[in-house]
This record gives structure tokens, sequence and C-alpha cells, in this order.
């Protein structure tokens, strides 16, 4: 069989088989692709992970760890998470480093001889940072400044902060410090002269990891598993969903690609709180009741990924959206000036495709092993 290019695979002359044989294949080497080069992106790295023993460091390391990357430092202050982390991942080229962002000599030991640095550290459970808002400007603000000029200091190449949905137009305390996060890494590129700094400073935004640690599938599994009712704000709330893989994937994309100054966006979809809970207790085969409680401190009805104000400065491909700032030096817009303005009206989790429940199910069932 001839396999046909993309502007012929509408002729009749090919059948059905064909046409899907064919698009297996494309799948196939793009996988195999991708793979490869994630493999050899991160040859001879040396990478510092912030926030290193959360859900999505240790995800993102166990993905690193299946490059060829040199070494992977852990940085958190948590020591009992870097104790069990150190039990479930054994390799050699793993390091643990106690520290605390907020702490700027021992965040600058640890970048010494770094090439990238993934900056995950956060305090960011929305009522806890609530009332303890200080505190968390000391982390997410503060400690996220201290990240820069370190970075700086030690002539990182690239820097990729995480981000978060709840950092557009900001509701609450986390949100807003997410959002001066974002400001501080896009604005480090405005004051770098690339002739003594060569330090890249992006950012990754996207929505809910589905499953993260103290998110709200295992808050609702662990409510059915104890007896209890399943406690649900308003059934009509939309929540942006991410996979952990596609997440790391994003942030993959944003080392490969950023040349300082873009936040790297997902094209995702969405989901009501109401649709998952009837996907979980279908999944747990349980029946328990739903309570209506108050919304909590803080929370939005509907997230937005993109602002009405970013969109005239956003762009996309088949996989992202990428916002450039206007002022970004010309190195920047070069390597994007390929890229199409985004045709986006809204970017809120209530506006993209909103998950059924039988997607839910089989997506939480393939993501948690459940």
């Amino acid at each position: 069989m001839i396999i046909p290019k993309n502007s012929h695979l509408l002729n009749r002359e090919f059948s059905f088989l064909d046409k899907l044989l064919y698009y297996v294949i494309i799948i196939i080497r793009n996988t195999i692709v991708v793979k490869l080069k994630n493999r050899f992106m991160f040859k001879g790295k040396k990478i510092l992970i912030t926030g290193g023993t959360g859900s999505l460091g240790i995800a993102l390391t166990r993905r690193l760890l299946a490059t060829e990357v040199d070494i992977i430092r852990i940085y958190s202050r948590n020591e009992s998470k870097q104790i069990s982390m150190t039990q479930e991942i054994d390799d050699s080229r793993l390091r643990f480093l106690i520290g605390d962002v907020r702490d700027k000599p021992r965040l600058t030991r640890a970048m010494e001889d770094i090439d990238i640095v993934i900056h995950a550290s956060a305090l960011k459970h929305v009522p806890i940072v609530e009332y303890n808002a200080f505190e968390s400007i000391k982390t997410n603000i503060i400690g996220s400044q201290n990240v820069v000029d370190c970075c700086l200091d030690e002539n990182i190449e690239t820097a990729i902060c995480i981000s978060t949905d709840k950092a557009v137009s900001p509701f609450n305390t986390y949100g807003a410090t997410k959002l001066l996060m974002e400001k501080l890494f896009i604005s480090a590129n405005s004051y770098v002269n690339r002739l003594d700094h060569k330090t890249k400073f992006s950012a990754v935004r996207y929505g809910n990891v589905l499953g993260s640690s103290n998110s709200v599938i295992p808050k609702f599994i662990e409510q059915i598993r104890n007896g209890k009712n399943i406690s649900i704000t308003d059934p009509e709330m939309t929540r942006f969903t991410i996979t952990m893989n596609n997440a790391i994937d994003l942030i993959f994309y944003a080392v490969e690609n950023s040349m300082g100054g873009e936040i790297f966006i997902p094209k995702l979809h969405a989901y009501k709180v109401g649709t998952l809970a009837d996907a979980i207790i279908e999944i747990e085969d349980s029946s328990p009741k739903i309570d209506r409680i108050p919304v909590r401190s803080g929370e939005k009805f509907h997230e937005f990924l993109i602002s009405v104000d970013e969109i005239r400065n956003t762009y996309e491909n088949d996989d992202v959206y990428v916002i450039l700032d206007k002022d970004m030096h010309s190195l920047t817009f070069s390597k994007w000036s390929d890229i199409k303005k985004a045709n986006l009206g809204s970017y809120s989790s209530d506006k993209v495709k909103l998950l059924e429940k039988e997607e839910l199910k089989t997506l939480i069932t393939k993501e948690l092993s459940i």
C-alpha cells in the first residue's frame, strides 16, 4: 500500500482502512520522535526543581530520569517527603537538598553549576493561603524573586516557573501571588544584559492537574471510602483539567522553545464539578449523598487561562497558546515569527469543551489507575 500525502487523504481511491493506517503510522512516528527528542534534549544537563517533592516534582523527576539528564537536584523544605522520595526513586543522578526559596544564600548554593531551573515551589491551597496571606507573599513572591536573582547570579540557561489559571484576573490571594510570580519572571528578561547573562525566563500556566495531592478527586474518593457524603459548593461550577503527563509535556515544550518572556498555555478541556462527582461515584460503585456547602473563601465559579486583555498578545500553534509581551526583545519575536495570532474570544472553563461523565470516568481510571 502507498501511504498517501496529507493533501490526498480525502481522495476516494484510498479506503477507510488505508486512511486509518496512515493516521496510526503518523501517531506512532510522532510519539517516537517526541520521546527521542525529550531523551536527548536534556543530555548532560543539570536541573534544579524547587518544590521538587510535590506531586508535580515527583512525576517530573521520573520523566527526566528517563532522559540522558546528568543531575537532578530536588530542593524542598519537607524532610519526610524527601525521605519518601528517595525510597520510591533509586537513581544515582538524584540529589536532595533541604532548603526554602525564602533562603537566598541556600538557594544560591543549590544552583551552583545548574543549567535549567524548574520553579514549582509554592504555597497553593486557596483557603489556607487566604488566611495566611503574608506567608504566601514570602514564599510565592519574595521566594520567586530570590529564584530570579539566583538564576542571574549563577548564569542559568533557562528558568521556567509553574503558574496556574488562578493567576488570571485573580480573585484570591493565591492567584494574586502567582500573577506576581509570572510578572517577576517575565520582567526579568527586560533587565538582562544578554552579553553578561544568558538566562531565559518563561512561565507555563495550566489548570488543575488531574488527581494531584489534596485536589478535588482524591478528596471525593477519600470521602466515599470513609463512608461520608460528598461535599460540593455548586455542581455547575467548572474547572479546567490537565493530566500530569500533559503538564510535564508543556514544561518540556517551554524548556525547548523558550527565548525568554513567553507564557505557555495548553489547549485544555474542562468539567462541571457535579459531573466529576457523578463519575467518581460510579467508579467507586457507591451511592453517597451530595452535601451542598458554602463557596470557599477566594473560590471562583469559572476559571480563566487567558484574560480578555491578554488575548491581543496571544498566539497559537496546534498544541499551545503563547502569550508574547510586546516589549520583549527582538530575538524572542524572531523565534515566533511564523506563529499565528490566536482566534479567541474568551478562554474560560465554561467556554471550552466540557467533558461528559463517561469521558471523565475513562480519563480518571486511566490516569489514576483506579
